[in-house]
């Protein structure tokens, strides 16, 4: 039998879950099996990290962007199509939302065999202004019909889609994000000077796109609620965004030149993790934010909003803390307790770490999306 062509698509490779994602299933399939390749933004942190891949061919697009843009959009579109004819694609796998609509679209036009989409947070959300939602949720309710499978990380995500009426209960399967535990299970003892940090600063740490969603700025706003009462807390930011200027502006205006730390995006994140007490996210909405896993299991304490499907990962006071979107006057003061108590930092870390069992595997991960790919493909054939 010859090798099934499984092509996946995703909008950018930044340094985000739904990118991880994608690269954990792309490096960890069996070559032998599967011909593999990739079409993506010709711009992306990770870029080169897909291209280093073995057996993995890149397609990196000119015309593939976050933004909508009619022009580029239907370029992009006619460029996945081509493609897809070209190599003679079994399986289309999208993720990200543009990647995933223009993606399954094409798939469409191109009659592939099997078409898939992970949904990774959706497209749409309650920020958005009404007809701008509208057109997402429509978007995403066409290509739905396209899809045999829609793939969630969160059932907060299949319980969404389904409230908007994207597919029926049937098109969907719940696959949990995948880490590897083990990497983050070290501790680094030269990152904390690396960073400029002493070795004894207690430091709250967010790993982040800077835009929008992960409302960045509540983190600053975070870091002068605690230090007015907390003065040697160190805060560190890693990521970078189109709300970067925002965000020194309101460092200087805060006076937080010595308390926050920005460190733009980082290819070490285990290191990261294990210079910091405290992990926290300010997110507005989210699908399942991996970062939070990675701190997890890397026995750190989790302080987030409570957002998507985060509260299926962290119990209340169990194993980590959960706020409203927005709310950092509750934040800072669930800070002050955790940072006043290394003890109960300790014990909610263990839970924490105690609490990722093989669900969240990359072996679980890939012999789930595999097992999928083979059963969705048997059916084409009979």
């Amino acid at each position: 039998m010859r090798k099934i062509n499984i092509l996946y698509a995703i909008t950018k490779l930044e340094l985000g879950g739904a990118q991880k994602h994608c690269l954990s299933l792309i490096t960890n399939l069996d070559k032998s099996k599967y011909n593999i390749f990739l079409f993506t933004a010709k711009e992306g942190l990770l870029l080169n990290d897909a291209l280093a891949i073995d057996g993995l061919s890149v397609k990196a697009s000119s015309f593939l962007e976050r933004s909508l843009n009619p022009l580029k959009d239907f370029l992009a579109l006619s460029e996945i199509y081509r493609f897809i004819k070209k190599n003679n694609i079994d399986v289309v796998h999208t993720h990200s939302s543009k990647a995933g609509i223009l993606g399954r679209f094409a798939a469409k036009f191109a009659k592939a065999k099997v078409v898939l989409h992970t949904v990774h947070g959706w497209s749409f959300n309650d920020y958005q202004r009404f007809l701008t939602r509208y057109l997402y949720i429509w978007l995403e309710r066409l290509a739905a019909q396209f899809s045999d499978r829609i793939i969630v990380v969160s059932d907060s995500d299949r319980e969404k889609g389904l409230r908007n009426h994207i597919g029926n209960d049937n098109k969907y399967m719940l696959i949990r994000y995948g880490i590897n535990l083990n990497e983050f299970s070290g501790n680094d003892r030269d990152i904390k000077e690396e960073l400029g940090l002493n070795k004894h600063d207690l430091v709250v740490g967010m790993i982040a796109c800077f835009k929008p969603q992960k409302s960045p700025l509540d983190f600053i706003k975070l870091a002068y609620l605690v230090n007015k009462t907390i003065a040697d807390v160190k805060f560190i930011l890693i990521g970078d965004g189109i709300l970067r200027k925002g965000i020194e502006r309101l460092i200087l205006k805060l006076k937080l030149q010595k308390q926050v730390i920005l460190l733009g995006w980082r290819n070490d994140i285990p290191a990261i993790l294990s210079a910091i007490d405290i992990f926290v996210l300010t997110s507005l909405w989210e699908g399942l934010p991996i970062t939070a896993l990675e701190a997890m299991a890397s026995f750190r304490p989790v302080v987030a909003t409570d957002t998507g499907g985060i509260s299926e990962i962290i119990q209340e006071g169990n194993t980590g803390f959960l706020v409203s979107p927005g709310d950092m006057n509750n934040m800072a003061q669930v800070l002050r307790m955790l940072l006043g108590d290394e003890s109960l930092r300790r014990q909610i870390a263990q839970k924490a770490r105690s609490s990722l069992n093989s669900n969240f595997t990359i072996d679980a991960m890939v012999r789930n999306t595999r097992d999928l790919y083979e059963d969705l493909i048997k059916r084409c054939q009979d």
